[in-house]
């Protein structure tokens, strides 16, 4: 299934329908959904909003709880697989939005993030309409060859990647926020890596490929992540 067309309509849904999903193809998918690090344990469950705990103005009628055992790029990981399942779901005419501001009431200590979804009638944007900072500002220069990482959503829209071009392709890094942004946006900027890198992988899924190298450019201000091959 080609998902990258997803990536230049996909908006950030907050307005649903409460009408009922066939869960069974978005089980299906996830099933068979690729993993930045297949040593990393992770889990979902779908749940009614009546099991969420929400800090937003807005609800959906179903959240995917996302869990996770705590190793080396998890948070990467999580939002890797589950940018994929968003994109999936948005070519099902299902939205979807991360939402950072909920908690699953069983206090589940393993859980990680949420992920709102249902119907909606409005489900798509003009790529004209993203506010992105421009590739130059991504990179260590401008490759039209990043346009999908450039779209990606991220936590208060704050596009923490950076891509350096290597010998073999990117090196990627994500932006050390100020100390208060940084309170802010600890948990939830390694997430908005892997949704770069998913959108990345959707883009380039036959070459894609992900490592962390030992040799890689220290860059002021940036933190090394892991390298890509497209």
């Amino acid at each position: 299934m080609n998902l990258a067309n997803q990536i230049y309509v996909r908006k950030s849904c907050r307005k649903y329908v409460d009408d009922t999903i066939d869960m069974n193809p978005i089980h299906e998918f996830i099933s068979n959904v690729k993993s930045l690090n297949d040593d990393i344990s992770y889990r979902y469950e779908i749940l009614t909003k009546d099991k969420v705990n929400l800090k937003t103005r807005w609800s959906a009628p179903y959240y995917l709880a996302l869990y996770s055992e705590k190793k080396e790029n998890y948070l990467e990981n999580i939002g890797f697989i589950f940018q994929q399942v968003s994109l999936f779901l948005q070519s099902m005419g299902i939205g979807s939005c991360w939402v950072g501001m909920a908690s699953v009431k069983n206090k589940d200590p393993e859980f990680i993030i949420a992920i709102a979804f249902g119907k909606s009638n409005d489900l798509t944007r003009d790529v004209s309409k993203f506010n992105r900072k421009s590739l130059a500002n991504i990179s260590d220069f401008e490759d039209d060859r990043l346009k999908p990482a450039q779209l990606a959503p991220s936590a208060i829209n704050s596009q923490p990647w950076f891509y350096k071009h290597s010998n073999n392709g990117f090196d990627v890094y994500q932006r050390k926020q100020n100390i208060i942004k940084r309170h802010i946006l600890k948990k939830w900027n390694p997430i908005d890596i892997g949704i770069s890198l998913a959108h990345m992988y959707v883009a380039n899924e036959k070459t894609f490929e992900f490592e962390i190298n030992d040799d890689f450019e220290n860059i002021n201000g940036y933190t090394y992540i892991g390298s890509i091959r497209i």
